[in-house]
């Protein structure tokens, strides 16, 4: 596991990803701000979609970011192809993926995150099933699959984190600079994902919403 991947999984301190970045500027811009992630969307139906002859700008940021792939429902050659060229540290896998579609990725010895879209306690029934090294809890947005803004109940995810400590959970779903520090608060969660909340526009991100949300999720001194 490479360094950026396991301080991004590691709960003791929590993590930052900005998802949906389109722009090399922008990624340098992240890096420059120490965020520990970004994500890039490579499925066409998505308003923040990178497409793949656009990105061989994130072969500049290895090892300076942790670089994720998100995917929704993609065959794994597609996926397995940007792997190979170096370009991504981790896999996202936004979609319906099952258990079983991720045990190609998990025998591959290729590490993953698996996206859940969360209602009720029955949507996280089978999240352990998928061997994921981190579980990304949503607001469910079926046929869109995340970036909607909407939030859900975060004591959701913090039941499933009381109850399986060793899975590092991913907080996404409506978390701006104003509410992330009650995420986290609430949640406990290994990192934040946010999207809409650090845009000026689906794709080119805000960097004072970004440097809010860093300061919201910093540490505090003991009183």
């Amino acid at each position: 596991m490479i360094p950026q991947l396991r301080r991004f999984l590691d709960p003791s301190v929590v993590s930052l990803k900005i998802c949906g970045v389109t722009l090399a500027e922008d990624a340098e811009r992240l890096v420059s701000m120490r965020v520990a992630a970004a994500g890039f969307n490579f499925w066409p139906g998505s308003k923040r979609h990178l497409a793949p002859d656009r990105a061989s700008f994130l072969a500049d940021l290895a090892g300076r970011i942790l670089r994720v792939g998100v995917f929704v429902n993609a065959a794994p050659e597609f996926v397995m192809k940007l792997v190979e060229r170096g370009w991504i540290d981790l896999i996202q896998l936004h979609g319906d993926e099952t258990p079983e579609d991720a045990a190609f990725y998990r025998n591959a010895g290729v590490p993953f995150l698996k996206a859940i879209g969360v209602k009720g306690r029955d949507d996280l029934a089978r999240a352990g099933d998928f061997g994921a090294c981190g579980l990304l809890l949503d607001a469910p947005a079926p046929g869109v699959y995340g970036g909607t803004g909407e939030v859900f109940d975060w004591h959701l995810a913090r039941a499933f984190r009381d109850a399986h400590p060793e899975v590092p959970v991913i907080l996404a779903g409506g978390i701006v600079a104003e509410n992330a520090a009650e995420a986290v608060r609430c949640a406990r969660p290994a990192a934040l994902d946010v999207a809409s909340g650090a845009e000026l526009s689906p794709g080119v991100k805000d960097f004072d919403k970004v440097r809010k949300l860093l300061a919201a999720i910093a540490p505090r001194p003991p009183s």
